[in-house]
């Protein structure tokens, strides 16, 4: 890695998304400690697009890990930003097709039903149920006031779409935005907006799914990656980041093929060094034990994707939709179980490609899938010769 100056590094003026990049590899901004500043700058350096996940990190904490990355380089980078989750007092709208929970019951009453069912758990790692309502915005406006007094290159958002006046402002202060959606209608309202770009994520992706509004009833009823591309790519005219179980460049050579300008790739950095990820978790990723992942409530209250463990099936079918309360409420039976060294209770966020994921350093995997890439793209233009 260069050594770069702690001084802030150059940030461009809104342009073309491929400009940020030498390979079209951006590395996903993973909240909960997998996106290091080690990890984006290796990334960046090997001609990709490193990010920094904000998301559960107090404003300083998060401009102080951006200082870490702009002393580790001076390349383009990224940060990403949780939208605030609006919804407090239902759990939905009611809806005829959303089963019993349908009736708008009160979040905190779900909260605290499920709190008892967790009672067991926390019993058993000997911890204390963490406190639901310690905040629902993720301190966004700060974070957003600490991005436009200190620009960075690029600015993502998950879980919706922030308003045409911040993307504005961003865009004023230099910085390229990106909206992440799950839908056509997402993506044609972030277009709406005033994104530069769209990370455009499939029902395979690991994590959260970053849908824009947190419907129970359409729980696991997500578009695979490939066809959310096609029918984006027909309804809105701005580049496109695929994301969803990418782990191979062949993959990623698929994703551009169907009208991606770029591909990012979450699960495929957890195993490098660089990542901040649990040991544990960069284990089970090929753990013969872990054969298949699930979308589950159970850490978090909103669907997210991970490898299916002994606390995903006991809690899964009975955690409510109620994010981020049930987040902040587990968050201490997570590191419980992650230093009793049992991953049947730790949050293995994963992909459905995980059982292709691969132990290097971050730069020579970027370096790898930028082969693999460019042998994919060999291929087709050879085949279509034929």
């Amino acid at each position: 890695m260069s050594a770069a100056s702690s001084a802030p590094s150059a940030t461009p003026e809104p342009r073309a998304l491929s400009a940020l990049y030498e390979h079209p590899v951006v590395q996903a901004p993973m909240a909960g400690g997998a996106s290091t500043p080690e990890l984006a700058a290796a990334v960046t350096e090997a001609g990709g697009l490193g990010f920094l996940a904000a998301g559960y990190k107090t404003p300083e904490a998060m401009y102080g890990e951006i200082k870490r990355l702009r002393g580790l380089t001076g390349r383009p980078f990224g940060v990403n930003l949780f939208v605030p989750q609006h919804s407090v007092s239902r759990l939905h709208e009611p809806d005829d097709n959303a089963g019993p929970a349908a009736a708008g019951c009160d979040v905190s009453a779900a909260v605290e039903v499920y709190r008892a069912q967790l009672a067991g758990e926390a019993a058993w790692y000997g911890t204390e149920l963490g406190d639901p309502d310690q905040g629902i915005d993720d301190a966004y406006e700060a974070k957003l006031a600490v991005l436009c007094e200190d620009p960075v290159p690029v600015v993502s958002f998950a879980f919706g779409c922030p308003s045409r006046r911040v993307l504005e402002r961003l865009a004023e202060a230099g910085t390229f935005t990106v909206v992440t959606v799950t839908s056509v209608a997402e993506a044609q309202a972030a277009q709406w907006a005033g994104a530069a770009a769209l990370c455009v994520q499939g029902v395979e992706a690991g994590g959260h799914q970053s849908t824009h509004r947190d419907a129970p009833h359409a729980d696991g009823a997500g578009v695979g990656l490939l066809a959310l591309i096609a029918q984006v790519r027909e309804a809105v005219l701005l580049p496109l980041i695929a994301a969803g179980g990418l782990m191979r460049g062949g993959q990623i050579a698929a994703a551009l093929t169907a009208g991606a300008t770029a591909a990012q790739l979450g699960t495929a950095f957890l195993p490098c060094p660089e990542s901040g990820a649990h040991p544990l978790h960069k284990q089970a990723l090929t753990d013969p034990m872990f054969t298949r992942t699930e979308l589950t409530r159970a850490f978090t209250g909103r669907p997210a994707r991970g490898l299916v463990n002994r606390f995903m099936r006991e809690h899964g079918p009975y955690a409510p939709s109620a994010y981020p309360q049930v987040h902040h409420m587990t968050a201490g039976l997570r590191k419980a179980a992650a230093k009793a060294g049992d991953p049947q209770g730790m949050a293995l966020w994963a992909g459905q490609g995980h059982r292709l994921a691969r132990e290097m350093p971050a730069g020579e995997l970027v370096s790898l899938l930028a082969d693999e890439l460019e042998s994919a793209r060999t291929d087709l233009l050879a085949r279509r010769a034929s």
